[in-house]
C-alpha cells in the first residue's frame, strides 16, 4: 500500500529538518514503515493501519509547529506518547512559570513537566520521580520562585539528603556552608537562571531562601513556604517521616527523586519507593512519573538512560536465574 501526504502552508525544510532529520527521527517510531520526502509531498509505503497511525501523529505535528513555529526531537517523543495531544489541547500548555535572567521563558517543555505545574497547583504535596535530565527539580525550582513572586510564599526552603556519595563532607576543607554548597550546586544553577545573582545573594542572605540538608528540617515546622527536597531517594525511611511531617498549614511540599540512583547504604531502604508506595491513595497528594521522553538534556542523555535500563534488568535475569539453581 502507499499513501501521499501533501504538506501545506509551511516550508517542509523547517518541519523536517536539515537533511529529513527530524524526519528520521519520527520514523523510527514506524520501523515497519517506509518514508520518502520529496519537496512538499510524503510518500508512506507499508501497511494500511500503520499508515493511518502515522498520518494521526503527524497531523498533530502539524498542528503543534502551526501553534509554536518549531519542532524538535523532545517535540517529537512527547506527541507520539499516547496522551501527547494534551500538549495542544491544555490551554495552559505554554505557561510561563517565570522570566528568567535577561529575559529567558522559563516553561513546562515536556508532557510530564506540564502534569508537574497542574498537580502542584491542585495538591500541596506532590511528588515527582524520573531519571537525570528530565527537568523534575529545574520545574520545581521555577514553580517555587513564581510562588515567591506573586507572593503565595514567605520563603523558599531547598534541601537534601547529605549522602556521602563517595566522599566524606567531614574530611572535604572549610566550613560548613563551603562543605555543603558543592553538593547543593544544582538547586544554586537552577536559581542563578531565574534570579539575578545580586538579588539572590540578598535573598540567601536574608534567609528568604534557604537552602540546607536534609537533617536541619529536624524538629521545625516549615509553614508560609515552597519547600523542595531533591535527590529524595537517598533519604531514609525515618528522614523521609519526618520531612514530610514539618508541613506547616500554608506550605507547599514537592519532592524530587530518581530510584535508578540510589546512594544508600547496602539493604537500607529508600524512603522516596516508601513514601510512594504508602501515600499513593492519599487525596492532596499528586504524583507524576517521569520517563526518558521528559529528557531535555543532550539526546545521548536518553541513549545512556535506555542503555542503563536494559543492563540492570539483564542483570536482574541472570540474578533470578543464579538464586533458582
Amino acid at each position: 500500500m502507499e499513501r501521499k501526504i501533501v504538506i501545506k502552508g509551511l516550508n517542509p525544510a523547517e518541519l523536517l529538518g536539515v537533511r529529513n532529520a527530524k524526519l528520521k527521527h519520527l520514523q523510527s517510531y514506524f520501523p515497519k514503515l517506509k518514508i520518502v520526502a520529496r519537496g512538499n509531498e510524503l510518500m508512506l509505503y507499508g501497511d494500511e493501519e500503520i499508515m493511518d497511525e502515522f498520518e494521526k501523529k503527524f497531523n498533530l505535528i502539524l498542528r503543534h509547529f502551526h501553534k509554536y513555529n518549531r519542532l524538535t526531537e523532545n517535540n517529537i517523543d512527547n506527541l507520539m506518547l499516547s496522551d501527547g495531544d494534551e500538549l495542544l489541547e491544555k490551554d495552559n500548555g505554554n505557561e510561563i512559570l517565570v522570566h528568567g535572567n535577561h529575559g529567558a521563558k522559563i516553561t513546562a517543555r515536556t508532557v510530564n513537566q506540564k502534569k508537574l505545574v497542574d498537580l502542584v497547583h491542585k495538591n500541596d504535596m506532590v511528588f515527582a520521580v524520573g531519571p537525570a535530565g528530565t527537568g523534575k527539580t529545574y520545574t520545581a525550582v521555577a514553580l517555587a520562585v513564581q510562588a515567591l513572586k506573586a507572593k503565595q510564599v514567605k520563603r523558599i526552603i531547598l534541601t537534601r539528603p547529605a549522602v556521602e556519595a563517595g566522599e566524606n563532607l567531614g574530611f572535604l576543607p572549610g566550613d560548613m556552608k563551603e562543605k555543603l554548597d558543592p553538593y547543593m550546586m544544582p538547586l544554586y544553577d537552577a536559581l542563578r537562571d531565574m534570579i539575578p545573582l545580586e538579588k539572590l545573594a540578598d535573598m540567601i542572605e536574608l534567609n528568604i531562601i534557604e537552602i540546607a540538608p536534609l537533617a536541619f528540617m529536624r524538629g521545625r515546622t516549615l509553614d508560609k513556604a515552597f519547600v523542595i527536597l531533591d535527590e529524595a531517594q537517598n533519604a531514609t525511611v525515618m528522614q523521609m517521616k519526618m520531612f514530610l511531617t514539618r508541613m506547616g498549614m500554608t506550605a507547599k511540599f514537592i519532592i524530587t527523586g530518581d530510584m535508578s540512583q540510589v546512594d544508600l547504604k547496602r539493604g537500607e531502604r529508600s524512603g522516596l519507593a516508601y513514601a510512594l508506595d504508602i501515600l499513593k491513595d492519599i487525596e492532596g497528594i499528586g504524583i507524576v512519573r517521569m520517563g526518558k521522553s521528559d529528557v531535555i538534556r543532550h539526546k545521548l542523555v536518553k541513549r545512556i538512560i535506555d542503555a542503563f535500563s536494559e543492563a540492570e534488568k539483564n542483570e536482574e535475569k541472570n540474578d533470578q536465574s543464579t538464586n533458582k539453581r
